[in-house]
């Protein structure tokens, strides 16, 4: 009788728990949670022995009835959520209401993700108290659904010292990615650094661009605004291997350049090497030319061989520009359909520029496609003397005018051979630091560096962080938006007052 007064139901029920907990903190501990397990079943069978009676009288209650229902139906809804939340962890799906779309992944990064080549470990060492902590776990975890050979690991470098030692890591914030014996870091959770960082390590050979140097041309080092600094680091961030090349040292282009650079030279251009320029181009290469107006470079006879020419005077647009800038600081939006221009939606500013000319006859083996225009209501000023206001029908040269173009060869090349591609852009400033980071014009400098390279994955991996979206007005809407602010709304609002007041007055 003394055993059967036992609590036995209650001891049953803490030896089941305490096996339960005992195995979900340590796996390892078999035998004791086993011998829990074990006792706790053995008192709730001995329980329902003893108290068989008791039990069989309380389940024949109608309280009873309607209790077990209750259960049954809390039973039901508990599996039904188990059940959910195991598909939702499965196949789980995501909304991104941001209002930038902060965590929409680009689909050039859908595309590296899908086509990773080698699994990949990227262990982030930040804490939940640094500001890109919250970035990182977001982004990542968008990463980590889409690709299958993606592993992420965040560590506390305060908690795991250890760990932060052993990857010599000094600083939180900084992602580490490790891919077949290749290491790199990334210190930023924006998209343009993490898919930067999978496409470096994923290449076992990186694309090879090259800038010209020799004739003053716009410096990689250069940090200050008519330097090109900016535009390395981009180009370095996407995967690309930056140098330099002199022709007037060597005598060709090096054979594993993927894309030659050649960056508002300001000195002339030697027939030599515009020999060996050319002879690269034709036998698979690939150049970039931005040329500026009023440049003495005689690159007249490169281009003329491909049918191109670079046209004189300064490129004016009274309708695309700059909003109180000068005419002369153009903001095209208009481009042609091509793979670079292809979704191209922010205006690129191009200040100071010229026009290109081709000669059909002379480039009919060539595919050529004008990339950028000027508006109807442009020209090209020969004479910049004094302001320029008006169009003068006998010098300059009526608009609209390409100042940007492609060019491919229209015969495919024999299997195995490169084909040559050529983009000149009859300005550089565009892509100094000045003015890279406006809207627009890093996209359309990475585009082409990404179409000339062929490297279609490179082609605008846009940044999906919170950036400034201006509106910039051309002239014309400027106007419109003075007239609308500053006259019509105050005036109606003062019209409007005067007709409530007479109305109050005759109450």
């Amino acid at each position: 009788m003394r055993f059967k007064t036992l609590p036995l139901g209650i001891i049953g029920i803490l030896l089941s728990v305490a096996g339960l907990v005992g195995y979900s903190l340590r796996p390892d501990w078999l035998w004791p949670v086993t011998i829990a397990e074990g006792l706790g079943l053995l008192c709730l069978m001995l329980f329902f022995i003893f108290h068989f009676e008791a039990v069989k009288a309380f389940s024949a209650r109608r309280s009873t009835h309607m209790g077990a229902n209750s259960i049954l139906m809390i039973l039901l809804v508990v599996a039904i959520l188990v059940i959910v939340n195991f598909l939702a962890s499965r196949h789980s799906i995501r909304w991104d209401l941001s209002e930038n779309q902060n965590f929409t992944l680009a689909p050039q990064t859908h595309r590296v993700l899908r086509n990773l080549p080698h699994d990949v470990k990227v262990t982030v060492f930040t804490r939940e108290k640094d500001p890109g902590f919250q970035g990182y776990k977001e982004r990542l975890e968008s990463y980590r659904q889409a690709a299958t050979k993606l592993t992420v690991e965040f560590v506390d470098p305060e908690r795991q010292p250890k760990i932060a030692q052993n990857y010599g890591i000094f600083r939180t914030d900084t992602a580490v990615f490790e891919s077949n014996g290749q290491t790199i870091r990334v210190t930023s959770p924006s998209e343009v650094e993490l898919t930067g960082a999978l496409l470096r390590i994923s290449k076992d050979a990186k694309k090879r661009i090259v800038f010209l140097e020799g004739h003053s041309e716009r410096s990689l080092e250069d940090k200050e605004r008519n330097g090109l600094s900016a535009a390395k680091e981009a180009l370095t961030k996407q995967g690309y291997d930056i140098g330099t090349v002199s022709l007037l040292k060597e005598t060709a282009v090096p054979e594993n350049t993927s894309v030659l650079v050649i960056a508002g030279p300001q000195r002339q251009v030697t027939k030599d090497e515009q020999d060996r320029i050319q002879s690269y181009v034709d036998k698979g290469g690939h150049l970039l030319l931005m040329v500026d107006p009023d440049t003495q470079t005689e690159l007249g006879p490169l281009l003329a061989h491909y049918g191109l020419g670079l046209g004189s005077g300064v490129l004016v647009d009274l309708q695309d520009r700059l909003a109180q800038g000068d005419l002369t600081a153009l903001l095209v939006r208009t481009f042609t359909e091509h793979e670079i221009t292809q979704d191209l939606t922010s205006a690129v500013l191009f200040p100071l520029s010229r026009h290109l000319t081709f000669d059909e006859q002379a480039g009919k083996d060539w595919d050529y496609v004008p990339l950028a225009r000027t508006s109807p209501n442009s020209w090209a000023e020969t004479n910049l003397q004094g302001r320029v206001v008006s169009l003068n029908e006998g010098e300059d040269i009526k608009g609209p005018l390409p100042m940007a173009a492609a060019l491919a060869p229209k015969k495919e090349p024999e299997e195995g051979k490169p084909r040559p591609a050529l983009v000149v852009v009859g300005n550089s400033a565009f892509a100094t630091n000045a003015f890279f980071n406006f809207p627009g014009n890093s996209d359309f400098f990475l585009r082409t560096a990404g179409w000339l390279a062929e490297e279609r994955d490179l082609i605008s991996i846009a940044p999906k962080e919170p950036a400034l979206r201006p509106f910039i007005p051309n002239p014309t809407q400027e106007r419109t938006l003075l007239y609308i602010q500053v006259l019509f709304l105050p005036i109606m609002t003062f019209v409007t007052g005067i007709m409530v007041w007479r109305k109050r007055r005759r109450l």
